[in-house]
């Protein structure tokens, strides 16, 4: 047992909807609770939609008979759709939260990078707050002098040191923020989706930072919908479905599993409205795998081309956003596209409104397979508006597939070749003469 860094029993998280959760709440809330209740309770009477105060809330279980253990050093990937109960776990083992049932054990300091940035303060300097967060985040003053320089270097910001953090980009934000959490040395490290934080050369150092973390021996905890990181810094993974752990398996078996057994493909993808609060500055509703036609369609032949259409709104005037398509198969990430790499928008503003982006993928360009479809909007430099990842599932057909099935590859494209023979000499002028 002395090998094992983390261990989980049993464990389950249940929530109530329309109501807190009792033995952690604040003085304020119990009081405007207690006010508001009365009026909730009358409308929710008069509208008809509940009897008192049953109809008021519902159970929900985040998280039910979770059962495992992380062996010291291991570095555990947890995947899974959005809703499944990722967050809410590492949560819970981050002590942030109580477990409705279960119990979990844990040999170690842990250090979580959960929420970036959790603890900044905006009229203090950048100097300021890399002390002030590194304290919030268990770090003595001691190990913050001796890995300020490091922090200070990572997150590319020396120029801005000693201004306060309001006056920063939220690009600047997140890359120091995120620097500080990055150069904690807990023996156990988990980690919630951070890597999507600042453009995308600092999402690659941040990869490598994790990749350094997870060959120093330390045990990791890391939920990322970034399959490809999943698969290149995990030793294993395992995938949540509903609130429950449905495989526990090496990392690429659990990443094929779970972007190839989607259930049925689905040419439509709709923003659900779960009520959550949507950015300011731009939402997506709907993405659309489209055939030749027009038409949604979730098979493609590999021999017709098909569009991948992104529906979003805009909600005040952005300048430089970037509506980007990503397309994933089981071995992996395959490849992005920008909707300013060909319509000259890059470093416009784009006004308030209803839009619609589309690119065309050519024929032939992806081999017959199952595919998934990763829609982000982003300000480069600056910010992640919000990504939606493998919303729609399709399968590009063996219809019109000319070549040999074992060639390898998740691209086929079919390009220009000449071949020339040049061993045979060029004919003489005696022989050409005779």
């Amino acid at each position: 047992m002395n090998d094992i860094a983390v261990q989980v029993r049993d464990l389950g998280k249940k929530y109530r909807i329309g109501a807190l959760e009792e033995g952690r709440r604040t003085l304020r809330e119990t009081l405007t609770d207690a006010l508001a209740t009365p009026f909730r309770k009358a409308g929710s009477l008069l509208s008809g939609n509940a009897s008192g105060a049953a109809g008021m809330e519902e159970e929900i279980w985040a998280l039910k008979d979770i059962s495992f253990d992380v062996p010291r050093g291991q570095v555990l990937g947890i995947i899974g759709k959005n809703g499944a109960g990722k967050s809410t776990l590492l949560k819970v083992l981050s002590r942030i939260t109580e477990p409705t049932e279960g119990f979990i054990e844990i040999r170690g300091r842990v250090g979580s990078l959960l929420e970036v940035g959790t603890g900044f303060h905006p009229e203090l300097t950048g100097r300021e707050n890399v002390y002030l967060n590194g304290a919030i985040l268990g770090m003595g003053r001691t190990e913050i002098d001796a890995k300020f320089d490091q922090i200070v270097a990572f997150a590319e910001v020396e120029r801005f040191l000693d201004t306060p953090v309001k006056y920063y980009s939220s690009g600047m934000y997140v890359r120091l923020a995120f620097a500080v959490a990055a150069h904690l040395e807990p023996e156990i490290l988990v980690v919630d989706e951070v890597l999507s934080v600042g453009d995308a050369a600092f999402q690659q150092k941040c990869l490598g930072k994790m990749g350094d973390v997870a060959q120093s021996g330390r045990t990791v905890l890391f939920v990322s919908h970034n399959m490809g990181a999943v698969t290149d810094l995990c030793d294993r993974a395992i995938l949540l479905e509903g609130g429950q752990v449905t495989m526990d398996d090496g990392p690429a078996e659990v990443v094929s599993h779970y972007l190839t057994s989607g259930g049925e493909t689905s040419a439509v993808w709709r923003r659900p409205e779960s009520g959550e609060d949507e950015p300011a500055e731009a939402a997506v509703r709907s993405v659309r795998v489209l055939s030749e036609d027009g038409l949604p369609e979730a098979v493609i032949p590999f021999d017709r081309s098909f569009d991948v259409e992104i529906e979003y709104e805009i909600r005040e005037p952005t300048r430089d956003l970037v509506i980007v398509a990503g397309l994933w198969s089981y071995r992996g990430f395959l490849w992005q596209s920008w909707d300013t790499d060909t319509t000259g928008l890059r470093g416009k503003v784009r006004e308030p409104g209803s839009y619609v982006s589309r690119c065309r993928v050519p024929a032939g360009l992806v081999r017959p397979g199952r595919y998934s479809v990763t829609v982000v909007a982003h300000v480069p430099n600056v910010e992640v508006v919000e990504s939606w990842h493998h919303v729609l599932t399709f399968d590009v057909s063996q219809v019109g597939f000319r070549f040999d099935q074992d060639r390898a590859g998740s691209i086929t494209p079919v390009l220009e070749w000449e071949v020339t023979r040049q061993d045979r000499a060029a004919p003489t002028l005696e022989a050409t003469r005779s």
